[in-house]
């Protein structure tokens, strides 16, 4: 008896979690790459959340516990889908659903305030400066915190300020 319910267990994960999986990679292809690009923080969390479900899928111990989540699945792709529909056309809705991104380091000089803000340790932004390849801090134009939490570094000669409207500059 002992060895047919763990035969069942286990057949039974197996095959839940490669359905599951095979619906995302059905959703996303049906969505679009941009799904789990994780562009914003709308993004991040659906990707956590999507984790999460097919992690119930793959757990479920009947049909409607395991068509639940691939429901909740589909949900969220139709709600990323609309949110990001609506960022496009509004700007008071990308006002409401995103962060600002925030300016860490201009032209060389750490901006202390805006670590403090972030909580963003000192030691955090030199390892993404040593990360970003970075061997002189008066190269470094720019270290923006990003709305989904990566660090972005830019360096060299000259930076456009284009690549930094919308970015949160106090000194």
């Amino acid at each position: 008896m002992f060895a047919n319910d763990t035969l069942d267990i286990v057949a039974r994960g197996l095959l839940l979690a490669v359905a599951a999986l095979a619906w995302v990679v059905l959703l996303v292809r049906v969505n679009g790459l941009r799904s789990l690009s994780k562009m914003t923080s709308f993004d991040f969390v659906m990707t956590i959340a999507l984790g999460s479900l097919v992690a119930g899928a793959s757990q479920a111990d009947s049909w409607s516990g395991f068509a639940q989540p691939l429901v909740a699945m589909a949900g969220l792709f139709v709600a990323q889908w609309s949110a990001a529909r609506l960022r496009r056309i509004s700007p008071a809705i990308e006002n409401v659903i995103q962060n600002e991104p925030v300016l860490l380091m201009r032209d060389g000089e750490i901006l202390r305030g805006a670590l403090d803000r972030t909580r963003v340790a000192e030691s955090d932004l030199f390892a993404k400066l040593r990360e970003a390849n970075v061997s002189d801090m008066s190269q470094v134009r720019a270290v923006v915190l990003e709305t989904t939490g990566d660090v972005s570094v830019l360096h060299g000669e000259t930076t456009s300020e284009r690549l930094l409207e919308g970015v949160e500059q106090q000194r």
